[in-house]
């Protein structure tokens, strides 16, 4: 199992007009194709969950994740603000980027947490945060993924 599988270039937006966290949640909800009760439950759960305890790990990376009914399978997304917005992160830093994850409470695969898992490690890597801000397309993030080898 590799990240890069998960992800396409329909879910990687490097430009997220968002001013705040709550609409950076909603835009990348939206890039599922979701319809729009759908979209509101899931923007919902990930509120929830973000109220349970800020989901921004440091470094400037936030794993925002939750698990509802409105998929049926595991969902990720990728968003971008070189801004930063405020994540209330434990290093007390603004976010800049965003791996949104998404899995029904059943999932055959049983990929969320360690997908989840991977992802940490990918934004534990010194040079990701640099390489991040580089990006100039979503092919660019995805062959970030595979060169990383995660």
């Amino acid at each position: 199992m590799l990240l890069r599988d998960f992800f396409s270039a329909e879910t990687v937006q490097l430009d997220l007009a968002a001013e705040t966290k709550d609409d950076a949640l909603r835009e990348l909800v939206s890039v599922f194709g979701l319809d729009g009760k759908s979209e509101g439950i899931l923007y919902k759960m990930l509120k929830r969950r973000e109220n349970l305890g800020s989901t921004g790990i440091g470094r400037s990376i936030a794993i925002p994740h939750c698990r509802s009914l409105v998929v049926n399978r595991l969902r990720v997304a990728f968003g971008r603000k070189m801004d930063g917005l405020d994540f209330k992160a434990i290093d007390e830093k603004p976010v800049r980027y965003i791996f949104l994850i998404v899995a029904p409470p059943l999932e055959v695969s049983n990929q969320y947490l360690p997908v989840l898992g991977k992802i940490a490690q990918f934004g534990k890597d010194p040079d990701v945060p640099d390489a991040l801000a580089a990006l100039e397309s979503p092919e660019d993030f995805l062959s970030l993924l595979e060169s990383k080898g995660i």
